[in-house]
């Protein structure tokens, strides 16, 4: 089983690197959200329960979905105060052992002319997202079906 200060330790560096860019956090208005991509050794099915599990426990969307027909993980928005979060990932089969997951974390300010989407992750945050799933992944193939 995954020891838990590995996952304590992730969450510490994510949290580390948000607040060194926190002068720059959020300032920058985006038209379309960022999306990033990693290559995973798994199925597709371990895949995006890992990523659903790591949705709901750092709460960056609501009402966490897994739809297994078109491999994708959907969440809807989280709100705290002028800010609303939400996450999705598509799972791309690429051959008999490898997946690439694309994942984007969608974050909007509230503001006099409405919701604008913000940049508040950079590649940094991203890899370290990509760490904890890994993790997860880990912990779902260890699980017994």
């Amino acid at each position: 089983m995954i020891n838990k200060k590995y996952l304590l330790f992730f969450f510490f560096i994510l949290i580390i690197n948000l607040f060194s860019c926190f002068g720059e956090l959020g300032n920058t208005v985006i038209l379309t959200p960022d999306k990033f991509r990693h290559v995973y050794e798994a199925k597709e099915k371990i895949i995006l329960r890992a990523i659903a599990n790591v949705f709901r426990e750092k709460n960056i969307g609501s009402n966490v979905v897994i739809d297994n027909k078109n491999n994708y993980v959907d969440s809807d928005y989280v709100i705290s105060g002028n800010w609303r979060t939400k996450a999705n990932a598509h799972v791309k089969k690429l051959n008999w052992k490898e997946c690439e997951v694309i994942l984007s974390v969608i974050s909007e300010k509230n503001t006099e002319n409405g919701w604008e989407m913000r940049r508040l992750l950079q590649e940094e945050q991203y890899d370290t997202f990509f760490s904890v799933i890994d993790l997860k992944i880990y912990e779902e193939m260890s699980k017994v079906d």
